[in-house]
């Protein structure tokens, strides 16, 4: 007998839960991708994606995942030996800069370990010490999925304006967009990157940059740009076949048709509302279980934390035991604890992560801090009592 039996919950940052509403517009045979009602859907897309990005700003649609999302915006602004100022948060701030060098991309990296945000005194000093304004652009990650630190991209914009550095902003949001709130234009961003996994709701394929003027002026002379990856075509073509580099992702369109919708229907910022409360109630569960035993959040300081999930410092090998337990009796499965041990073994068992991003909401989240609690029960892990009541409270003061 097994308790797993029955819907299955995935509680990992990505892919997050697809809506049955997502699902269905996707599950229809292909239309022809020439002529007729796909143009007008596929067209309708893009001033909504805008939308919640908060920009009047082009986008670029790509079929990939974030990381094509990485490769599609930097080849567009960098030539070869042009130098990134790239700031790392966790791991995911590492690997952009990693694709960065891998193209021929100079890199500098600042890295602020695993439970801090963004030193914002070390970027004034990095940017002030380029005198002859070589770094092209400063890279940025709004969320880091690993060690979910959430960084102040507005004080950032201003840092950089302080120094009177031309260079761009480039900004990752594959794990915030649709759950954090994200003002690209009030904050000054000059190139976005997400992707449709996360926030947005619709199985992973698709992946979006947003760009700036400024970014498009640095396009103009960009080397590294090649036809598949070019945001001009893509962004500006009125044919369809090229909006999307080739044939559409016709099932993808439809999905994500449905997922703007939805978005648009409950407005962005009660989306931004719903993750903000859902992440408080966890928080106040996880501190209530850290008040007796070895349960911490990796981020201490809740405005440095993601409302889109949430890591768990347990101890190994805590972290993989309560995971595999709550996926074979309760049918819920957390994130592993990805780029969080040493650099031989960067997936750590001392560690889980809860995401509450996307399609998500109060008896989603209280299931899985139940069903954690009962791991923790069943596995005689030491916590502290109080934990679902709290979480309760939060949710009844929504």
């Amino acid at each position: 007998m097994s308790l797993a039996n029955g819907r299955p919950y995935l509680a990992i940052p990505g892919p997050s839960v697809a809506p049955d509403r997502v699902l269905n517009a996707m599950h229809q045979p292909s239309v022809n991708i020439y002529e007729g009602p796909l143009h007008d859907m596929a067209d309708s897309l893009f001033p909504d994606l805008k939308a919640v990005a908060r920009t009047t700003n082009r986008v670029a649609l790509y079929i990939g995942n974030g990381h094509a999302s990485w490769e599609a915006a930097l080849t567009n602004v960098f030539s070869r030996g042009d130098k990134a100022l790239v700031l790392a948060t966790g791991i995911f701030g590492v690997g952009w800069g990693e694709a960065a060098q891998g193209l021929g991309i100079d890199v500098q990296t600042l890295d602020f370990g695993r439970r801090s945000g963004i030193d914002l005194e070390q970027v004034e000093q990095a940017l002030r010490a380029d005198k002859s304004h070589e770094i092209k652009a400063v890279l940025a990650t709004h969320t880091d999925t690993a060690t979910t630190i959430r960084n102040d991209i507005a004080a950032l914009r201003k840092c950089i304006d302080t120094t009177g550095h031309p260079a761009l902003l480039m900004v990752d949001c594959i794990a915030s967009l649709g759950c954090d709130r994200f003002e690209m234009d009030d904050w000054g961003v000059d190139v976005v990157v997400a992707a449709s996994q996360k926030g947005l709701m619709t199985p992973p394929g698709l992946c979006f940059v947003w760009f700036s003027d400024k970014a498009d002026r640095m396009h103009e002379s960009a080397d590294l740009t090649t036809p598949y990856w070019n945001w001009t075509t893509r962004a500006k073509s009125p044919e369809l076949f090229r909006k999307f580099g080739g044939t559409a992702p016709v099932q993808h369109i439809f999905g994500l048709r449905e997922a703007l919708d939805m978005l648009a229907e409950e407005g962005i910022e009660a989306v931004w509302a719903r993750h903000e409360k859902l992440a408080q109630a966890v928080w106040a569960a996880l501190e209530c279980w850290g008040t007796s035993g070895p349960i911490e959040m990796n981020i201490s300081d809740p405005a440095l934390r993601s409302n889109a999930v949430t890591s768990v410092r347990i101890g190994a090998p805590d972290g993989t035991r309560l995971r595999k337990w709550l996926e074979a009796n309760t049918g819920v499965t957390l994130g592993i604890g990805l780029g969080m041990g040493s650099d031989d073994d960067p997936d750590s068992d001392g560690f889980f992560r809860i995401a509450h991003m996307g399609h998500v909401n109060a008896h989603m989240v209280l299931g899985v801090l139940a069903a954690i609690q009962s791991g923790l029960i069943a596995l005689d892990i030491p916590h502290g009592t109080g934990a679902l009541e709290a979480a309760a409270r939060i949710v009844a003061t929504a």
